[in-house]
């Protein structure tokens, strides 16, 4: 093999395998994930465009009927199918009463065919009250936990506008690794001023803390948040382009170095402790999102729920469901989102297995790929096509520049 071929690809075969030939009789992948939102939050962070909602009181038994009813909807249209993971997203979904969780998991079990290693994970923060219920929500059935520490410096913590300190954060990461098998915690850097000395530090102390999973985000300003105010009025100025990229690639490389390689742009894992339900979003399987705000993906539909709590409400009691949209995905919009999710996995994508899919033809133009090779931003290897460590600084253009019939100007060799 190559030294420029990422060695997650060696072992890639058995899990794309089997996606391929899980099918049910109509052709559809038997085996999907599970999405559920808890659109609730204590405060909203600055920085972020999730849909979250900050409400005096919830009534935990309305919400619990609410996104059971709204599961069962889901059921009725997914009959006979196989069930790998299970993702309570927000939010925050620690807010949750662990009997919820509970009742939610039970539910899915008994809709679907679970998976006997089905993965069931829960979003956490790392508040200390949040943290008192962990072991409530590891005996409800959640074996993975991913906590969102976003920071080891409680000025940066400020910034950010979380409601945990440092020291809290790492007091609730220890309880975690108490309760269940699998944790992992989110940080975010090139926050303003960041350097070389101090995320080099901070990753020291990442990896060095025991978990198999980490998700490093660099902090992206996203229109309609507050941070984005800021940025237009001057509050702070955002990392520059350079200094962001040094921490990127000094992020890559140790992690690697480490045995917790980026397996997605964001995500570093050990072999074997990568997010299998986020695979499956990456390559293009089946979901079904429940809950306020929740996307899903399931038998070439594309749905989505009302965002706005009260109108999740609402329209359930109409109808039934949560459901705001439900579209049919053309072979073209399938494969053009197959291909943009695929490419930002380490092990990329099989271009000409996408168009096989969906029985289209190419999804990229491989002249453009051919040159994106020679400049060093792309690999192909056996069928597939990946980006090299210089191709992930420039994703997005990339993307933009290989998809067929698409006029682009082609890289400079």
């Amino acid at each position: 093999m190559s030294p420029f071929v990422p060695s997650e690809v060696e072992g890639l075969g058995t899990n794309v395998s089997r996606l391929r030939s899980t099918r049910t009789e109509n052709g559809e992948f038997a085996d999907f994930a599970l999405y559920i939102h808890w659109p609730f939050c204590v405060s909203k962070c600055p920085y972020c465009d999730f849909n979250s909602h900050v409400r005096d009181s919830i009534d935990q038994d309305q919400w619990r009927d609410a996104l059971l009813a709204d599961l069962a909807h889901e059921a009725a249209l997914l009959p006979g199918r196989s069930l790998t993971s299970i993702f309570f997203g927000g939010g925050t979904p620690s807010l949750m009463d662990p009997a919820t969780v509970a009742a939610l998991i039970g539910a899915a079990r008994a809709h679907w065919t679970t998976a006997d290693d089905i993965e069931i994970t829960l979003e956490a923060n790392p508040n200390s009250v949040e943290a008192a219920r962990f072991a409530d929500l590891a005996a409800a059935g959640v074996n993975r936990l991913s906590l969102g520490l976003q920071s080891f410096h409680d000025r940066d913590l400020s910034f950010l506008g979380r409601a945990h300190s440092a020291s809290e954060g790492l007091a609730a990461l220890a309880i975690a690794q108490r309760h269940f098998d699998r944790v992992s915690f989110d940080l975010i850097y090139a926050l303003p001023g960041d350097d070389e000395a101090k995320w080099s530090a901070d990753l020291d102390r990442a990896l060095g803390l025991g978990t198999s999973h980490l998700s490093l985000y660099q902090l992206t300003i996203e229109p309609g948040t507050r941070f984005a105010s800021d940025v237009a009025s001057r509050r702070f100025t955002p990392l520059d382009e350079d200094g962001s990229a040094v921490l990127f690639e000094l992020t890559q490389e140790r992690s690697a170095a480490a045995g917790l390689p980026a397996y997605e742009v964001s995500n570093h894992a050990a072999p074997g402790a990568q997010s299998r339900h986020n695979l499956t979003y990456w390559r293009y399987g089946d979901y079904s999102g429940v809950g306020p705000g929740a996307h899903g993906r399931r038998s070439g539909m594309r749905t989505m729920r009302h965002r706005k709590p009260e109108n999740f409400l609402s329209g359930l009691e109409r109808n039934g469901h949560g459901l705001v949209e439900e579209a049919a995905l053309s072979a073209v919009e399938a494969a053009d989102e197959a291909l943009v999710m695929g490419l930002r996995l380490a092990e990329g994508v099989d271009a000409a297995a996408i168009a096989l899919r969906f029985g289209g033809g190419d999804v990229v133009d491989w002249q453009r790929v051919d040159r994106l090779v020679a400049s060093g931003h792309l690999i192909r290897h056996e069928g597939r096509i990946m980006l090299t460590p210089r191709g992930r600084l420039v994703l997005d253009h990339i993307l933009g520049m290989i998809a067929a019939d698409q006029p682009k100007a082609l890289a400079a060799g």
